[in-house]
């Protein structure tokens, strides 16, 4: 059998690793043919894109043109943005004055130096970027580029206009999920990407291969369940940024994108829309007691379905796919908008739950125990403001704050116009406690004492305010900036960016930092880590440009009615 072949940016096929496994990149003529045709940016389908409303899309699919025309009429909220798929290259050396004012910082040039260096070539073409660039420290597997750890580096270059080395990412990483899937005896699910792949050069042989973690390698041997969700959602930022529809249109990334789905769409024992997820499955790659149905894989898989459904093509196979997302859709933001949000008055309710309730009328539905409630949540939680808390499972609600769950769930529209400014009023109540002196808390509160020995099971490296056990991560910068502007509230991105500007270079871009404050860098923390520095430049370049934030943000679908109330009994 031929070994597995490499389509490079220009659509040459190459043969690359000797992998025993089958390919969808095979050589093929009539592929080859189609990467090799110049690519046509469709004008009209680029202006509107992702206002498709997947509540008009229910059961019926219009013919492609039909289509268009529906999408040309609808609203087109973040393209009225100033600077309107700009390309420009707006946070380099001689960035102009910014639309709020901002001026450009010195900083800027040394990010995007560091950020360059950070790019990991395979046959002479850009594929990522490798975690982090510190010889000070042992490598471990922070040479390997990361999904998720990439894609603030992507966005990066899409909003600089230089999307190749996106598109080859998108491609690389598709091709590696063809691949067969094993740890120890076990097979994993056809669609599982991987968390991470490294390019090993053969000097003897002047040839490279490249080889992939599915989690065989990880810490727990845990496989990244965000990793297909952020591929979608990068896929969708590329197609939006570029107007290229030509790649998500392939075959193979309609397929890609519909063995990702199928996975988190089968039908089981489940009795909640969510996704239930092992500890460790994301950017929280330890134990740290998120296992069950996390906040961060719910929001995830709520953006990664909606793009999916402005992705797929109305082909047989598109159309009983998305017929599947729109159901989980309506039912997965009713199920996270009702039971994971949190503000004054629900944390009252929950405070007079009684239990042991059986029927269909039942108000404490998870069954859980109001003496569970944590005494530091009744402090935190300001008259005004609100958040989705990190987990809800029966008999057990985690009311950590987690900054990327929520941010994602402003992003995404899973909340509600309310909801997302309420997350903004709590983040602006408890500045200190969430931000201190360097953005941004992971999560809120943090772990301690007895509470951390059983949760993490000891683990050094996430002991009390650092880490993922309440540290501080430069990269979430991103992310904040992104729903402030989305919420109407710039200013708050500008304050976070400022005080980020202040110490990142110093500090030669750590990864995380240590203490109730963030003050201290990071006891493990590596240093020049590629997605601090590129959350900085994409923070940076949203705040001058708002209109990026089209390639990162979705607009509420205003024909889902957002159901706040609790009904009697949840039903799919």
């Amino acid at each position: 059998m031929p070994s597995p072949a490499d389509v490079s940016q220009n659509g040459n096929v190459r043969h690359v690793e000797a992998a025993p496994a089958p390919s969808l990149f095979e050589i093929e003529d009539d592929l080859a043919r189609l990467l090799e045709r110049p690519r046509q940016v469709n004008i009209e389908r680029k202006r509107s894109f992702d206002e498709r409303s997947f509540s008009e899309m229910s059961m019926t699919h219009s013919p492609p043109r039909q289509a268009y025309k529906n999408l040309e009429n609808s609203s087109r909220v973040f393209d009225n943005m100033v600077g309107v798929y700009s390309p420009g290259r707006w946070s380099g050396i001689h960035t102009p004055r910014s639309t709020f004012g901002f001026e450009p910082h010195p900083i800027i040039g040394e990010a995007w130096e560091a950020l360059r260096r950070s790019i990991v070539n395979f046959r002479e073409q850009p594929v990522g970027t490798i975690a982090a660039i510190d010889n000070s420290s042992e490598e471990l597997n922070y040479d390997q580029v990361f999904v998720r750890d990439f894609v603030p580096s992507a966005l990066a270059f899409l909003m600089n206009g230089e999307p190749d080395i996106v598109k080859n990412f998108l491609l690389k990483t598709l091709r590696l999920q063809s691949r067969e899937k094993k740890i120890d005896q076990f097979k994993l699910g056809d669609g599982v990407m991987p968390a991470s792949f490294k390019v090993l050069h053969d000097p003897v042989r002047n040839y490279e291969t490249i080889t992939a973690d599915f989690g065989e390698s990880a810490i727990g041997r845990v496989a990244p369940v965000d990793s297909g969700f952020w591929w979608i959602i990068l896929l969708r930022a590329y197609t939006k940024s570029t107007g290229d529809t030509s790649l998500a249109e392939m075959p193979e990334c309609q397929r890609g994108i519909r063995l990702i789905l199928e996975m988190c769409l089968s039908e089981g024992f489940d009795t909640f829309p969510t996704l239930l997820c092992a500890d460790g499955c994301s950017m929280i790659d330890r134990r740290m007691g998120v296992y069950g149905y996390p906040i961060e894989i719910q929001a995830l898989f709520f953006m990664a379905l909606r793009c999916a459904l402005l992705l797929l093509k109305s082909d047989e196979e598109g159309r009983q796919c998305s017929d599947a997302i729109i159901k989980r859709l309506h039912a997965l933001s009713f199920h996270m908008r009702s039971y994971f949000w949190l503000d004054i008055k629900q944390l009252n309710d929950i405070y007079r739950y009684k239990t042991e309730e059986y029927s269909h009328t039942a108000v404490n539905k998870f069954n859980v125990m109001p003496d569970s409630l944590p005494e530091w949540v009744f402090d935190f939680m300001p008259s005004r403001g609100g958040y989705f808390i990190g987990n809800v499972s029966p008999a057990h609600m985690d009311f950590r704050w987690f900054c990327l769950g929520n941010c994602i769930a402003i992003l995404s529209s899973l909340a509600t116009p309310e909801q997302a400014s309420a997350i903004m009023d709590l983040l602006e109540s408890r500045w200190q406690e969430l931000v201190g002196e360097m953005p941004l808390k992971i999560c809120y509160p943090a772990m301690e004492g007895h509470e951390w020995r059983i949760v993490t099971g000891c683990d050094p490296k996430n002991t009390s305010w650092s880490y993922h056990n309440g540290g501080t991560w430069p990269v979430l910068l991103w992310l904040l900036t992104a729903a402030a502007i989305k919420t109407g509230r710039p200013q708050i991105a500008r304050r976070a960016i400022e005080l980020a500007e202040s110490r990142l270079l110093k500090d030669s871009w750590p990864e995380y930092y240590d203490g109730k404050l963030g003050r201290f860098i990071g006891k493990q923390a590596r240093k020049f880590q590629t997605w601090s520095i590129a959350g900085y430049l994409v923070a940076r370049m949203m705040l001058e440009d708002p209109s990026h934030l089209g390639m990162i943000a979705l607009e509420e679908d205003k024909q889902m009615k957002p159901t706040m109330k609790r009904s009697a009994s949840w039903t799919c």
